[in-house]
């Protein structure tokens, strides 16, 4: 048996003693202490503590013990994973506690656990176990410690949703476990102005309180709380001197944004805590030159300056609309028993946005959650931002590839008075659209994607006064499953926003 020392010192070798000697009962349906236990046993393991403090103590600091961040609906958590076999293992009752109402059962080499009314029937030294009465593999032997059940860390993702009912992501290098719908998305936009320095801006899908630190030549912001997950490309780059690019990364249940930077840098957050700026210091922005003097003088004081005065806030310009189609009560088309048309939208959306604002396209996503939003209500936006090319996502289970439609126009003529009719208002630029479709289509090509160049009467896009286009997402294969990829997200958002760059000069002159 091996065991790891997690804090050196007393707290050690009281928890050795309190959970070794003298184990607590366990909750559940019941367990009784060990009645077997002699003073001669705690003896022994008194001796065994105080060898593994002595060890400890000439070897140097321990190693940092491995945890698994749980994010879910009802509770964001902690746990501590314990290595079995040269592996890593968890607690199984630990992690559906929070979630539940759970209890557990040992009876020899048999161990039970009921969750909610879901039983789970365990066999010590087996690779298997029972969910419901049916097989569930898990990819490494169950074993019993203290009365608690250990399976194999990897064996969450198949073992949690038969207990919960729902999706479960598990992220198993990092040990990152996300139950149901609760990822909190972002994206990286640099701001430039001749004015000032540049400034990079993150947006949130939540609030988030990272823990801030700073070195030469980077800032990191540590997530060990909140469900951050990476964007369509973990690495971000922005072709600036001062701020080049940012990285994310995840190791030992944290997420890690650093930020790469020539000069010290800042950051600061909004009121909602869903925007992060980080910029260069004071220092970096306006350094103040040494005062004039002779050596071994004092210096002359400088007189006082004026404090500048603030710019005031100027609305941000957007470049692209990007529009994740249904959302709220409208789900759009069922691509699977547990996947909805909606959510992948949603996420395609957030991708392309962050492909677009790479490429230094500030975007905005007109439904960047589960709301209900009219397509009356999406054109008026779009309209009023007047952005230079407005692109719906769309995504089906039915074909493969992508779909590139532009709007059909009802036979009504041409509008030509002073009001434009709403069924009619892309007339103006509607060969600016086939263009920009036709551009995307070949850059789909160039990528090896199926892909098809279409018309149709798919509002909102008749409504749109400005250039507009809809893509179409469906798998590559037949498995439905396949559109949650963020490869295959990221390899389509990502033709798509180079076709967009591709045609940026002429898509700016028609606004």
């Amino acid at each position: 048996m091996r065991w790891t020392n997690r804090n050196p010192g007393a707290p050690f070798l009281a928890r050795f003693l309190r959970e070794k000697a003298c184990p607590e009962p366990a909750e559940g349906w019941g367990f009784s202490r060990d009645a077997d236990r002699t003073p001669r046993l705690r003896y022994l393991l008194l001796q065994v503590a105080g060898l593994t403090l002595i060890s400890t103590l000439f070897s140097g600091a321990a190693a940092p013990e491995k945890h698994l961040s749980v994010y879910s609906v009802a509770a964001n958590y902690s746990l501590p994973l314990v290595q079995h076999d040269g592996r890593a293992y968890v607690g199984l009752l630990e992690v559906l506690e929070p979630l539940g109402k759970v209890s557990a059962k040992s009876d020899g080499l048999r161990w039970r656990l009921r969750y909610n009314n879901v039983e789970g029937d365990f066999q010590v030294g087996k690779t298997r176990a029972r969910v419901q009465g049916r097989d569930a593999d898990l990819s490494g032997k169950f074993y019993v410690e203290n009365s608690r059940g250990f399976v194999p860390l990897t064996a969450l993702a198949s073992l949690l949703p038969r207990f919960l009912g729902g999706p479960v992501t598990l992220h198993e290098e990092s040990a990152r476990l996300f139950i149901g719908s609760v990822a909190t998305h972002f994206t990286a936009a640099l701001s430039l102005s001749a004015d000032s320095p540049p400034r990079l801006i993150f947006h949130f899908t939540a609030p988030v309180n990272p823990t801030v630190a700073t070195e030469p030549g980077a800032l990191r912001m540590t997530f060990t709380r909140e469900p951050v997950v990476a964007p369509a490309s973990p690495t971000l780059t922005f072709g600036n001197k001062i701020i080049p690019s940012a990285i994310y990364s995840e190791s030992n249940g944290t997420a890690v944004v650093t930020v790469n930077a020539s000069v010290p840098v800042i950051a600061s957050f909004s009121n909602d805590r869903r925007t992060v700026m980080i910029s260069p210091t004071v220092t970096a922005q306006n350094p103040t030159p040494p005062a004039p003097g002779i050596p071994g003088e004092p210096a002359a004081a400088t007189p006082p300056t004026a404090a500048p005065t603030a710019p005031a806030p100027v609305a941000r310009r957007y470049f692209a609309v990007v529009d994740a189609s249904h959302g709220g009560d409208d789900h759009g088309e069922t691509l699977s028993s547990t996947l909805l048309e909606k959510d992948v939208t949603v996420a395609l959306a957030r991708s392309l946005r962050q492909e677009l604002e790479t490429r230094g396209i500030p975007t905005l996503v007109l439904r960047d959650s589960d709301a209900n939003l009219p397509l009356d209500q999406r054109a008026t936006f779009a309209n009023a931002n007047h952005a230079a090319i407005y692109i719906a996502v769309h995504a089906s289970s039915s074909g493969h590839g992508v779909r590139v439609y532009t709007a059909l126009l009802p036979f009504d003529g041409d509008d030509r008075g002073a009001f434009r009719a709403w069924n009619t208002a892309q007339h103006a630029s509607l060969t600016l659209s086939q263009t920009t479709a036709s551009a995307v289509a070949a850059e789909l090509r160039r990528r090896q994607i199926p892909v098809r160049a279409l018309t149709a009467p798919l509002r909102p896009l008749n409504n749109l006064t400005g250039p507009a286009i809809a893509v179409e997402v469906a798998p590559q294969g037949s498995d439905s499953s396949q559109l949650t990829a963020p490869d295959y997200q990221q390899l389509v958002t990502s033709a798509v926003a180079t076709a967009i760059a591709a045609t940026r000069d002429q898509l700016g002159a028609a606004q």
